[in-house]
């Protein structure tokens, strides 16, 4: 499955973002999917994951309270409501695909789209 990230930009603390990823092939409906982010300098970090019924979003507790995941399996698209940003949060957003529930680590997803940048200025 190929991925395609898009929604980034520059936004100020305490505004929000909404980012999207969309998924091509018929199977996008099989995969949890994941967001990924990764500063300048720091490893790739795990931000959210959905299942692939749309169930169960589970979070890092970094974002917890303000993002918030979701996905359209008609649309083959899973998004990331970023509200409340911070600084913090800047970094390149990655989205991901994969069968193991739930993967917070890099590795445990197969596919994974460009990355789109969030740049939150304070």
């Amino acid at each position: 499955v190929q991925l395609q990230a898009s929604g980034g930009g520059l936004v100020q603390a305490g505004g929000s973002l909404r980012l999207s990823c969309v998924a091509s092939g018929r199977t996008f409906s099989s995969y949890n999917m994941a967001w990924f982010r990764q500063a300048p300098g720091k490893e790739r970090e795990f931000v959210a994951a959905i299942s692939r019924s749309a169930g169960n979003p589970y979070y890092d507790d970094s974002v917890k309270g303000r993002f918030t995941i979701s996905r359209d399996n008609a649309k083959n698209t899973v998004f990331l409501q970023m509200n409340s940003l911070k600084a913090e949060d800047t970094a390149v957003y990655y989205c991901a695909a994969g069968s193991i529930w739930v993967g917070t680590r890099a590795r445990q997803y197969d596919y994974w789209g460009q990355g789109t940048l969030v740049t939150v200025s304070s």
